[in-house]
């Protein structure tokens, strides 16, 4: 693999050790609203600080928490913790998300890591998506679960209306918390959904992951899925309540 890949993987290793025992109390402290809107743990700002040690020789650093970090022609787009509240909380649901746009502003690499069983999933330009391990060399295709029986879906507690038209067409999803994470386990759930603000840190990575899959993305709203039915029902839903109309 690249040096970009071993390092962000080395990165995620590192983050792993700090929290596979339990968060301590002192990452729990709030500090300052981030580049991002949302106020920074300590926790996030570890997470920022070791990528910050093992990849500023590949670029800028474009972080969620700090802004922009370095120099370099190369530019890294970085969520340090992907679902940090999921992580504050205790809730095994939150990981980091990466990706290197070159200096011909085409994506390279993109890493998304699930810190909580050690799930990490590569995706190199122009080649297969990976999935393996944290401390392990075994990588393979990720498997695709054609049956799924659930979707999920981010931000579904802001959006009461589409969570009932969903429910009406049979459309069952969970609302984990961690887009980027969510984006990379599209091939084993039935849909993916996110109506919101669009953040670069939080797709740069996880659509990246995506590719092959049926991909809607508008200024509000995202929809992958295996199934282009699907993704092309779920748009229908969203337009309704933008139109206050009902009925399918």
């Amino acid at each position: 693999m690249q040096d970009f890949i071993q390092a962000t993987i080395k990165a995620n290793e590192e983050i792993y050790q700090h929290i596979k025992d339990g968060i301590s109390d002192e990452l729990f402290v709030e500090t300052t609203i981030g580049a991002g809107g949302d106020v920074s743990s300590r926790l996030d700002l570890l997470a920022e600080e070791i990528f910050v040690k093992h990849l500023a020789p590949f670029g800028v650093i474009e972080s969620e928490e700090s802004g922009m970090i370095g120099k370099g022609d190369a530019h890294i787009i970085l969520d340090p913790i992907d679902g940090s509240s999921n992580a504050l909380s205790g809730f095994p649901y939150f990981g980091t998300s990466v990706a290197l746009i070159d200096s011909n502003g085409l994506l390279k690499y993109a890493i998304v890591c699930n810190l909580a069983n050690g799930d990490i999933f590569i995706k190199e330009a122009n080649k297969e998506l990976l999935q393996g391990k944290l401390f392990s060399k075994d990588f393979t295709k990720p498997k695709e679960v054609s049956n799924a029986k659930i979707g999920l879906f981010e931000k579904a507690y802001a959006n009461a209306n589409l969570v009932a038209l969903l429910d009406r067409e049979n459309l069952k999803f969970r609302a984990p918390g961690a887009i980027a994470l969510s984006l990379a386990y599209a091939r084993s759930v039935k849909y993916v959904l996110f109506v919101g603000e669009f953040r670069i840190y939080d797709f740069a990575a996880g659509l990246a992951l995506c590719e092959g899959l049926e991909v809607i993305v508008e200024q509000d709203y995202v929809i992958v899925s295996k199934d282009k039915n699907i993704a092309n029902k779920i748009e229908e839903l969203i337009k309704l309540t933008k139109t206050g109309v009902e009925d399918v």
